[in-house]
């Protein structure tokens, strides 16, 4: 693996189906060295987290990862809550669309970039439940065709 790979440990597939994601952002995450050797072995859940701006700074919550079975009192409460870095004029863009237009930070992925834990927070707005049904018969139909093209082929 080169130095400019990604790396990606985990998905929230959770997400992509009850929201609509608008924009992503990357933020680097505040951790400590057992979390990431964890986090290394892929032992992260994204699936019920979410993102609050709390006084000019954005944390990560409900982000379980497991805790590292070499570490000893240097693990940490795998679902604490965790600072994640990024430039405050995106954090107060962030908060004012969140405040103002009902969006919701939603963590989408976690990877590695260049050595470093990266999250990717993504900026949602929830979906009604027809909204999940149109999205899951849109799936279906593309299922459907591409399965007649591929017996065509053969």
């Amino acid at each position: 693996m080169g130095k400019d790979e990604f790396k990606t440990v985990a998905q929230n597939k959770k997400a992509f189906h009850d929201y609509f994601v608008i924009e992503s952002y990357e933020a680097g995450i505040e951790l400590f060295g057992t979390e990431v050797k964890s986090i290394r072995q892929g032992k992260i859940n994204l699936k019920d987290a979410w993102c609050g701006i709390d006084n000019g700074e954005i944390f990560v919550h409900g982000m379980h990862i497991s805790p590292y079975e070499h570490g000893n009192i240097f693990n940490k409460d795998p679902i604490r809550v965790r600072k994640l870095l990024m430039h405050k004029n995106e954090i107060n863009r962030l908060f004012g669309q969140t405040k103002q237009q009902g969006y919701t930070l939603i963590p989408l992925s976690a990877y590695f970039k260049k050595g470093k834990v990266k999250i990717q927070v993504g900026l949602c707005k929830g979906k009604k439940s027809y909204d999940k049904r149109e999205s899951i018969a849109q799936k279906t139909a593309q299922r459907d065709v591409q399965r007649a093209l591929k017996e065509r082929q053969y």
